[in-house]
């Protein structure tokens, strides 16, 4: 260090004189003027309030914060906690807390929302309200019969299903109505008009994009194209027959599938897909059967022959034949063709010279009769069983109302020359007509009752024979059509695409032969065919899980 540094001598503080501010003195300068003595009191003035300000909210503030904890000692511990909670830790900045108060209540709600702590809290110490009083029929769940109700009983599942709680309804509606719908449709979505901020759906997008897998579901709807299905047992192996297959029909109860034929007998098969076992067998003496059907609750099976005017019912329940030799009020020499409506309530029977006779399902005595122009070539009910549709000899299609037995319309099938057969879907929306030319015409059912030339919303061309055999199945979503008159004569139409199925029948096996009578089981789980080799093919539909 430099000897000039070290005898330089720091001037003392105490000793060191400080220069006047009032008087105007700066550093190492003159002095400045003294202000007027008028001018130093009215600079002095404010100083002084201020600082008597000051000293009075320090006192004020001391005294409060002397009290809140004279306050907080005496308050319990689990009621500082939960002040705690709502209001936060608030000792030393009140204006902290109104700041809070100030703030619009849904951030509180959502704070509060994220909160774990706090909803802990809010269940430890909020006290619950009690109902006044107790209905004990309220616990009782209600329960809907199922039975008694024409559309409730195509959505029971099995016999036992006799009744069910509103829940267990509710979700069967629901099935069957996204069934009829191929899927949830957009307006019953109920995330359908939320709007999520653009935040969150860039958010959802990084990590969709950051995830693997398989992202496409397995939609409910029947797909087009190719029908996966395998080919079953004969579901008469145990009782093998030459004779033609007249009559197949499931069972709309149970697992039970029926065939009948020109052998005389009619039997009954349990379905299994394996041996399917015989469970009875009914013969009836130099009866050879035309038609066969089971009533629509299933406790009866009905017989007609091809040259008789005997209807035989048999009572499955008392197992008993019951012939009805004749029907008071109809003329006809021999009864062949018969329709049951969908309901229970009514037996229609196609009489000759353009006759439909409606009987009474549960007495089997005539109620009325209805004619059209010309023969009748087939007949069928509506799915609510209130209109008759008749197909006649030249073209025409009749419908009739079932309680007034008026004609409603009369509509002339496209590009036919004569009708064949004709049938109705189950969920109300279509007609398709067989004609003898090989067309089906699938037309809108609000248009066969409003219009006389209705156009068809598909003309399916894929036969070139007569179509002697319509059946939809019951979810609406194939048409099975076939020929009698030439082999292999058989196709599965896809609704509402309306293309038919690439892989069925499969020509190379030709085991299918001429089909005579088809149908599908009450959940389309199995569709079975009448051949005139004597065998009821049946297989299974790997879409639909149930019976």
């Amino acid at each position: 260090m430099p000897p000039e540094r070290r005898r330089r001598v720091r001037p003392d503080r105490k000793t060191q004189v400080r220069p006047d501010r009032r008087a105007g003195a700066r550093w190492g300068g003159p002095p400045r003027k003294a202000a007027p003595s008028c001018q130093r009191k009215s600079l002095a003035w404010p100083r002084a309030a201020a600082a008597a300000i000051s000293v009075a909210a320090e006192e004020e503030e001391r005294l409060r914060r002397r009290n809140r904890l004279t306050l907080e000692a005496d308050k319990p511990a689990v009621e500082r906690r939960l002040e705690e909670l709502v209001f936060g830790d608030l000792e030393d900045d009140e204006d902290a807390l109104l700041r809070r108060l100030r703030v619009p209540r849904v951030q509180v709600q959502e704070d509060s929302d994220d909160s774990e702590v706090e909803k802990e809290a809010k269940d430890n110490f909020l006290p619950q309200k009690k109902p006044v009083w107790l209905d004990e029929e309220d616990e009782d769940e209600e329960m809907v019969d199922m039975m008694n109700n024409r559309f409730r009983k195509d959505m029971m599942k099995n016999a036992s299903e006799n009744q069910l709680s509103k829940d267990e309804l509710q979700k069967r509606l629901k099935e069957e109505f996204q069934h009829a719908m191929g899927g949830v449709p957009a307006w019953a979505e109920a995330n359908k008009w939320k709007t999520p901020s653009d935040d969150e759906s860039e958010e959802d997008e990084d990590d969709l994009l950051q995830r693997t897998g398989n992202f496409i579901s397995t939609s409910t709807s029947l797909p087009k194209g190719i029908l996966k299905m395998k080919n079953c047992q004969h579901a008469n192996a145990e009782r093998p027959t030459t004779a033609r297959v007249s009559s197949v029909q499931f069972h709309p109860r149970a697992q039970v599938v029926m065939v009948a034929g020109l052998d005389n007998a009619v039997s009954l098969f349990q379905v299994d897909g394996k041996t399917n076992p015989k469970i009875q067998s009914i013969y009836l003496e130099k009866f050879p059967i035309f038609k066969a059907c089971f009533s629509a609750n299933g406790e009866e099976v009905l017989a007609t022959s091809t040259h008789s005017k005997i209807l035989y019912v048999y009572d499955m329940l008392a197992g008993k034949l019951i012939p009805v030799h004749q029907v008071r009020g109809l003329k006809e020499k021999i009864v062949r063709s018969f329709e049951v409506a969908p309901d229970g309530s009514f037996l229609l029977i196609n009489g000759v010279a353009g006759y439909l006779h409606l009987l009474s399902m549960k007495t089997k005595e005539l109620i009325g009769s209805m004619k059209i122009n010309g023969r009748i070539a087939a007949s069928t009910f509506s799915s609510d069983s209130k209109k008759v549709y008749a197909s006649s000899g030249d073209g025409d299609v009749y419908v009739w109302d079932v309680n007034s037995r008026k004609c409603l319309n009369r509509f002339v099938d496209e590009g036919s020359l004569y009708g064949l057969s004709i049938a109705t879907s189950r969920n109300g929306q279509y007609v398709a007509c067989g004609s003898n030319c090989g067309v089906v015409n699938i037309y809108n059912q609000d248009s066969c009752l409003q219009e006389t030339n209705p156009k068809p919303i598909k003309a399916v061309m894929n036969l070139v024979t007569g179509v002697t055999s319509l059946t939809f199945n019951p979810t609406t979503e194939i048409l099975a059509i076939a020929s009698a008159n030439m082999k292999e004569a058989v196709r599965l139409v896809h609704l509402p695409s309306f293309t038919v199925f690439s892989n069925f029948p499969v020509v190379k096996k030709k085991n299918i032969s001429l089909i005579h009578t088809m149908d599908f089981s009450p959940r389309s789980g199995y569709f079975a065919l009448g051949n005139e080799k004597g065998k009821a093919l049946m297989y299974r539909l790997h879409h639909y899980p149930d019976f």
